[in-house]
């Protein structure tokens, strides 16, 4: 990205006029049409864009913006900031969106980023798309060039159609030209982000539009506070008489709870459904939590079998992606020997990838408050099918108690999540965050959840380099300790944002697997020449030096007990901080559980 501050005197006529005010409302005299002396006309209360985008975020709640500033919005987030809207500025603007994309999903309400034009736009729009994938409410805000500069393609200072840009990776895309039209703006960018299928919002601020002075009454009357901006959508009474039907004549019954239902927090609504039916709940991994892991009826640790063998599904803010083989293939039984229901909002994700037996169209809160209302008498799930489940889940569990009880040197990752493990078994509050391929996939089978929304992670895309965003956006939002649980690849993406948890002194601990490579560490340049292997890295790098240079504490590693140790210390002291994990270069598997997705060459040279 270009350097903001040298550019300085590139700053639009617009940001100058602003300087020269520096006032949310200001007077005036208004100049007498009748050539009079001015003196003899009332002074005039002037507003402009700036405090017009201000003043319509905090008439909706909004207190908090993550972004990178600089030309032509850094006025915009001095000024932020000097109205009380906490201002979290970040070293990337993707982190900064994904900060912002994670704060939407824990809070309900959409996330504010904050980018300058052009390339601090482009590297937000990742962060976008991946919010709307995962159905994050996200707005993206960015300063652009001169529509009419623009349009002709003279060559303007960042020149781009970012609006046509966006368009096709969002929700929705907005532009505002006028002043008196950025209350209505914002307003419909909220709306949208969370109404029906929460998502990513684009909304286009050009330069000169900050600047436009207008009448502050006339300013204040613009702007809108939405009321209702997610209102329930309740499913239909055929509907839910079908889907009661069809789970009652069950012999196997599974239900399997998205990040959809963790978004929804209709927590108490969900558990009472579970244990009511007394069917066993999959949880997908940000649905961790919604009832603790430890629950009786969770079937994570018979994920295989109930998957195979489940003759009804009820998918709770689930979706049949790839996450879930599409609801066909080995992964599951036979092809449409299952009958699916589904609880969406979203009305075209029915018989998206399979025929979708009873599709219960409406918000989670809704549709599964009524599914209990209509529960007359109900029977539970059948004993023998519980009895199939949990002998499974004791041979499963057996199995991973050996793995975790060893004591290898160096550590595998078994030996290492078990002690993580434990840490939040003791510290349930905290709020866990995980990315990497082996790191990723072993935790979610590893580290147990106990309450909701306790667990973040790569979502739907699986995209790498959410960890330093997400885990700024869980501290500032939620005000727990986070634990952020890194491959060291992953944590490459956007480990400069250590500097942002130091900078605003958020209590984060970071544990790095540190194997030396992606996936493992010890592939070889086959021409025996002086490179590295491309998924290879420095030997033995000592990531937590990284953080005691900014000032925030780090621990190297080498055995369970010293692992133990560092992290409650980090966890006692809520200070930041990094914990560098050897672990044996040779443990690690080709991309975690997803190899079949890497296409194999058969041709040998």
């Amino acid at each position: 990205m270009l350097d903001h501050v040298a550019k300085r005197e590139k700053t639009t006529t617009a940001n100058d006029a602003l300087n020269a005010k520096q006032s949310a409302t200001l007077t005036v005299a208004a100049e007498r049409h009748d050539g009079k002396s001015a003196e003899a006309d009332a002074s005039q209360k002037l507003t402009d864009g700036f405090h017009l985008v201000l003043d319509a975020l905090k008439l909706n709640d909004i207190k908090t913006i993550y972004g990178v500033p600089g030309i032509p919005v850094s006025d915009l987030a001095r000024m932020a900031q000097g109205e009380g809207i906490r201002v979290i500025s970040c070293r990337h603007e993707q982190n900064a969106g994904n900060a912002a994309a994670i704060a939407g999903f824990l809070t309900k309400k959409p996330g504010i980023c904050l980018t300058v034009s052009a390339p601090g736009f482009l590297n937000g729009l990742t962060a976008l798309a991946n919010a709307t994938t995962n159905c994050f409410p996200m707005i993206l805000i960015s300063g652009s060039s001169e529509r009419e500069i623009v349009d002709l393609q003279q060559g303007d200072y960042e020149e781009m159609d970012q609006m046509a840009i966006a368009k096709p990776l969002c929700k929705a895309a907005y532009r505002v030209l006028h002043a008196q039209d950025i209350g209505i703006g914002l307003a419909r960018a909220i709306r949208t982000a969370v109404s029906g299928r929460p998502g990513g919002v684009y909304l286009d601020l050009p330069a000169k539009l900050l600047g436009q002075v207008m009448d502050a009454e006339a300013g204040a009357k613009s702007l809108v506070k939405v009321v209702e901006a997610a209102p329930a959508q309740f499913p239909s009474p055929a509907a839910i008489e079908r889907a009661l039907d069809i789970l009652k004549s069950a012999k196997r019954p599974l239900i399997i709870l998205g990040k959809g239902a963790a978004y929804a927090q209709a927590d108490d609504e969900i558990r009472t459904l579970i244990e009511k039916t007394g069917i066993p709940y999959l949880p997908m991994s940000m649905a961790k939590g919604l009832l603790p892991d430890t629950h009786p009826q969770s079937a994570s640790a018979a994920r295989s079998l109930v998957l195979k063998q489940a003759d009804v599904v009820m998918l709770i803010g689930a979706r049949l992606n790839w996450l879930l083989a599409h609801g066909k293939g080995k992964t599951w039984g036979e092809t449409g020997s299952q009958k699916f229901i589904q609880i969406d909002i979203e009305p075209r994700e029915m018989d998206s990838n399979v025929g979708i037996a009873a599709p219960l169209v409406g918000d989670v809160g809704s549709c599964v408050s009524a599914l209990l209302a209509g529960m007359k008498d109900w029977q539970k799930a059948p004993a023998a099918w519980i009895d199939t489940v949990n002998a499974r889940k004791e041979a499963n569990l057996a199995k991973m108690s050996s793995k975790l009880a060893k004591n290898p040197s160096p550590m595998d990752f078994h030996s290492a999540l078990g002690v993580l493990r434990k840490v939040i078994k003791e510290r349930p509050d905290t709020v866990l965050v995980n990315e990497g391929a082996n790191t990723l996939d072993m935790a979610r089978s590893v580290i147990d959840i106990y309450q909701p929304r306790k667990r973040l992670d790569v979502g739907t895309w699986g995209v790498m380099g959410i960890g330093m965003g997400f885990a700024i956006g869980a501290a500032v939002e939620t005000g727990k300790p986070v634990l952020a649980i890194e491959g060291d690849s992953a944590f490459g993406f956007s480990g400069m944002e250590i500097e942002t948890i130091c900078r605003y002194n958020l209590p984060v601990c970071i544990v790095i697997f540190n194997n030396n490579g992606i996936y493992r560490g010890t592939d070889v340049n086959p021409t025996g020449g002086s490179d590295l292997a491309p998924m290879v890295f420095i030997k033995d790098a000592r990531y937590n030096k990284m953080m005691e240079a900014f000032g925030g504490a780090g621990a190297h590693v080498t055995t369970p007990d010293e692992l133990s140790r560092a992290v409650n210390d980090a966890m006692d002291s809520g200070k930041p901080t990094i914990i560098n994990v050897v672990i044996d270069p040779a443990v690690g598997t080709e991309s975690g559980n997803i190899g079949n997705l890497n296409p194999q060459s058969v041709v040998t040279r």
